[in-house]
Formats: C-alpha cells, structure tokens, sequence
C-alpha cells in the first residue's frame, strides 16, 4: 500500500479549511484517511502561528516509514523546518506554449505584408510623380 501525506478539503463554500491527513493514495481526496497529523486554514494571514499546524512527531514517524507527502505539503514542511525540499527549476517557465508561439508568428507575418505594401504604396506615388512632371513639360512644350 502506497501511503501519501496530502491535502483533504473541507469547510464550505468559498471558505476552504484543509487538514493534512496521512491516506492511502488511492483513497478519495475527501475520503477515508489513516491519520490527520495537521491542518491548513488559508483564509488567515501568512504571518499567522494558525495557519499552518502540524504534529511534528507524527510526521516525522509517517515520513520514516515511507509517507510520500505531495508538493503543497513538503512546501509547508520544508517552511516547518521538518524535511528539506529541493528547490524545482523550470527554465522554460516564461516561455510561450505553442499555440501562442504560432498566434505572434502569424501576427508577425501579416505585420510585416502590411509595412512591405505600405512601402510599395508609398514607392509607386513617388514614381508616379517623376512621370507625371515629364508628362506636363511635354504637354507644355
């Protein structure tokens, strides 16, 4: 049996209070848990000693025995000073994805037929005009 250490929601509608709950990893989000060993209320302020609390013991019994706790919990136990958590880099992070990288390459495109016939619109008048004087000097002549 894979036990994982997560999250479970409870508390009401827009009002969310979580406990950290010790399950099966196949069991439902809310459902049947081992042990709860903490809770998590994010409606109070970063700051605040309630937001986070946790059995320290506990934990550390469940982390020995093999609990792997999700990303959101080894954050907070990282924070608790309980298990170091590797820091996570992801160099592709402010990059584009693909559909978007194909919407600013075709944005480009039209963006640059528009210069390109602003340009030749721009070049014929001015060839016109050599035209059109030559054109009056002969009608003059």
């Amino acid at each position: 049996m894979s036990v994982s250490m997560r999250l479970s929601r409870g508390g009401s509608k827009k009002r969310p209070y979580y406990k950290i709950v010790v399950s099966n990893s196949r069991a439902p989000r809310d459902g049947k848990y081992l042990e709860q060993v903490g809770t998590y209320n994010p409606l109070l302020a970063k700051d605040d000693e309630n937001r986070v609390r946790i059995v320290e013991d506990r934990v550390r019994y469940w982390l020995g025995v093999g609990a792997q706790p999700t990303d959101r919990v080894a954050r907070m136990l990282d924070k608790a000073g309980i298990k170091e958590r590797a820091a996570t880099n992801n160099p592709q992070k402010a990059e584009p994805g693909k559909k978007a990288k194909e919407r600013a390459e075709e944005k480009a495109e039209k963006l640059r037929e528009a210069e390109e016939a602003a340009a030749a619109a721009a070049a014929a008048p001015a060839e016109e005009a050599p035209a059109e004087a030559a054109a009056e000097e002969q009608a003059e002549a």
